[in-house]
C-alpha cells in the first residue's frame, strides 16, 4: 500500500501505485495517476488529469497539471499533463496541462532535471534528459529535443523548437528555432556556435564533433553563395553523416513551415 502522510489530501479516484510515497500537505486530484516509486516530498499539488511516471521525485511547492495560462482555456475538462519516468522536479516548479490547440496535452519525457522555479507551459513537448536550470521558462507550444540544457533565467518564446543537445546560456531569450547541438547566448539569444563540450561529455567522438563543426561553418558562415544555396549544397555534401543531416532536416522543416530559425552572427 502507498505510503501517504495523514495530512495529505487524496481525492477519491486518484490512482496511486503501491510503492509511491505522498508526503505531508500534498494534494492529489481525483484524476491523477502516480506511478511506482514516485516520491512527493511535501506540499506538492497534482491537479487535473496528471500522470507522473515511475521513479520521479517532486520537491515541496511544485504545482503540476494546473490550468494553462492561455486566456479562455484555463479550465478545460479533458486537459492533460503527462510526465515521464525518473525525473527530478525541484521546489516551486510549475508544469501546466494542454489546450484544445494541441490535443489537450503537455508531455514531459524521462530522466529530466527541472530546477527551482522552472516552468513548462501548456502544450509543450519536452524530450528526455532535459535540464532546465533555476528560473528557466518555456512558453506554450515549445518543443525541447532530447538532452537540451536551458541556463538559469533563460526564456523560450512560444512555438519555438530547440533541437537535440542544444544549450541555451543563462539569462538568454530565445525567439527563434535553435538547431540541434547549437549554443545560444545573449540577452536576445544568438547562435554562437555548437555545444562542443556537451557533445564530448555525452560520448560523441572527436572526429564526429569536428565534422559537425566544419559543416556548421560551411552552412552558417560560408562566404560563397546565400545561406539557402549553401544549405542546398549541404544535402549532397553531408548526406552520409547522420548528425549533420539531423541539423539539415531541422532547418528544412523550419524553412518549409516558414518558421524563423536562429542563424550565426
Amino acid at each position: 500500500m502507498a505510503k501517504i502522510h495523514p495530512t495529505a489530501v487524496v481525492e477519491d479516484g486518484a490512482q496511486i501505485a503501491q510503492s509511491a510515497e505522498i508526503g505531508p500537505f500534498c494534494w492529489i486530484s481525483s484524476k491523477a495517476k502516480i506511478g511506482e516509486n514516485v516520491r512527493l516530498l511535501g506540499r506538492v499539488s497534482v491537479m487535473g488529469d496528471t500522470t507522473i511516471g515511475e521513479g520521479t521525485v517532486v520537491f515541496p511547492g511544485a504545482c503540476l497539471g494546473g490550468g494553462p495560462q492561455d486566456h479562455g482555456n484555463e479550465f478545460q475538462e479533458n486537459a492533460k499533463l503527462i510526465i515521464g519516468k525518473r525525473n527530478v522536479i525541484r521546489e516551486n516548479v510549475t508544469m501546466h496541462c494542454g489546450t484544445p490547440k494541441e490535443h489537450m496535452t503537455t508531455v514531459v519525457g524521462d530522466d529530466g532535471m527541472f530546477m527551482v522555479n522552472s516552468h513548462v507551459a501548456h502544450d509543450c513537448v519536452v524530450g528526455n534528459n532535459v535540464i532546465m536550470t533555476n528560473n528557466a521558462v518555456i512558453a506554450g507550444h515549445v518543443r525541447l529535443g532530447d538532452g537540451v540544457i536551458l541556463g538559469g533565467n533563460s526564456a523560450v518564446h512560444q512555438f519555438c523548437r530547440i533541437g537535440r543537445k542544444a544549450m541555451v546560456g543563462g539569462m538568454s531569450g530565445v525567439d527563434r528555432d535553435v538547431i540541434p547541438f547549437g549554443m545560444v547566448t545573449g540577452d536576445r539569444g544568438k547562435l554562437r556556435g555548437l555545444n562542443v563540450i556537451g557533445l564530448k561529455r555525452s560520448g560523441v567522438e572527436e572526429t564526429a564533433v569536428k565534422a559537425v563543426t566544419r559543416a556548421f561553418m560551411f552552412i552558417f558562415k560560408g562566404k560563397e553563395g546565400t545561406f539557402e544555396e549553401r544549405l542546398a549544397q549541404a544535402h549532397e555534401k553531408y548526406k552520409d553523416n547522420a548528425m549533420i543531416m539531423e541539423q539539415i532536416a531541422f532547418i528544412d522543416e523550419a524553412l518549409k513551415g516558414r518558421r524563423n530559425i536562429m542563424t550565426a552572427d
